[in-house]
């Protein structure tokens, strides 16, 4: 098993003809992504790659295929409404990729994405990868994933490839690797990636990074306080970032001692998770984890 996505995914990828969307498309069907479809307003009847078809609208797309997830590659002022029309379409799975997508407009999309019952993975994300060959749907290096049983889950995308490349070079095998994103406002969190990994019997131990500002890493230290069942390991990024600026991605900046590094390490220790000392050293602690 795996969560998110796997070899049955039957995926769309919005804004395939352009230069970003094409070249990640084709690195998805080189790994052995089932991209059944792409579109682009404009671009219907065009062929990606001489096996994908291009379709002007999600609907028209879902219809054609039965795609059950999007890919989004879209311009940051278009994005939610990408992120909307896949919505409408039908899927149950939205993974966004772009960044810089206005926090207002991450406001008006949340609620009306839960009322859909549709579950978005970022905006500003690597997307989710299960290894092996069978579903990679994002920008992630699928060539340094081996397949196994730690579930990877990172609000970082340069540091989730950090953490990969550490453990499958200790022979440690991923089930699902999953960037949620770094921005404010994201559409899953730390604790929903958390529930899929309890649940699922092929992840045994998962390794969770996080950074400063907002309070999601306090919320999974909770969630983890209350009986996880499964080991932990979690680094924190951003120790020394002086507060009030932000460092790198929208969502972190400190803004009061419960968006410090510090304070979010505490808690995660505090409800049992092993604390990875440096990123270097994750792949170790996660192989002494395991041990």
């Amino acid at each position: 098993m795996s969560i998110l996505v796997n070899e049955e995914t039957r995926a769309v990828v919005q804004g395939i003809t352009g230069s970003e969307g094409g070249f990640h498309a084709g690195a998805c069907l080189a790994y052995g992504t089932n991209v059944v479809a792409g579109v682009t307003p404009g671009r219907g009847g065009q062929v990606f790659e001489d096996r994908v078809p291009v379709f002007d609208s999600m609907d028209e797309a879902v219809r054609e295929t039965n795609a059950d997830t999007s890919l989004i590659f879209v311009p940051a002022a278009f994005a939610t409404d990408a992120i909307v029309e896949a919505a409408d379409s039908g899927v149950g799975l939205v993974i966004c990729i772009t960044e810089g997508v206005p926090v207002m407009d991450m406001v008006r999309v949340l609620p009306y994405l839960r009322s859909k019952g549709v579950r978005l993975i970022g905006p500003n994300c690597p997307g989710v990868i299960t290894p092996g060959g069978r579903c990679k749907l994002g920008i992630m290096p699928g060539r340094i994933h081996l397949p196994g049983r730690v579930g990877v889950v990172s609000r970082s995308g340069t540091l989730t490839y950090e953490a990969v490349n550490q453990l499958t070079g200790l022979g440690i095998g991923q089930s699902t690797c999953v960037g949620i994103g770094g921005d404010p406002l994201i559409g899953t969190s730390f604790v929903d990636v958390l529930a899929l990994f309890r649940e699922d019997p092929d992840t045994d131990a998962v390794v969770l990074i996080g950074e400063i500002g907002g309070t999601m890493e306090q919320e999974a230290a909770e969630y983890l306080a209350g009986g996880f069942g499964k080991p932990v390991a979690s680094f924190i990024a951003g120790t020394t970032a002086p507060p009030g600026k932000r460092m790198g991605h929208a969502g972190a900046i400190i803004t009061g001692e419960a968006g410090t590094a510090r304070a979010k390490t505490q808690a995660l220790r505090d409800a049992g998770a092993r604390i990875i000392p440096s990123p270097g050293e994750i792949g170790a602690t996660a192989k002494s984890l395991l041990e």
